[in-house]
């Protein structure tokens, strides 16, 4: 296996990472934003009062993308295994 074929299944393994972290990621960090300006207007800092809203808010993106998260992991997965004969040549 050369070296073009070692980068190129690194950085497909990367976007797949990101392409399932990054919606769960960017809710919490929406949330903890949004969080973070209601705390600094009304003054109010206790550091738990962001965990329980980024936890609702990772659960609901989790269970409205799933199924597309399973998909896009089955295909990666399958294209990896598929093509395992010919990367060890």
């Amino acid at each position: 296996m050369g070296e073009e074929a070692v980068l190129a299944i690194g950085s497909e393994a990367i976007k797949v990472m990101i392409m399932i972290g990054g919606p769960l990621l960017l809710a919490a960090m929406a949330i903890g934003i949004v969080v973070s300006v209601i705390q600094a207007i009304t003054q109010i800092n206790e550091s738990t009062l962001t965990f329980i809203p980024k936890m609702i808010a990772v659960i609901l993106v989790l269970v409205a993308l799933a199924p597309w998260m399973l998909e896009t992991l089955q295909t990666y997965t399958i294209d990896i295994l598929g093509n395992f004969g010919e990367m060890i040549r």
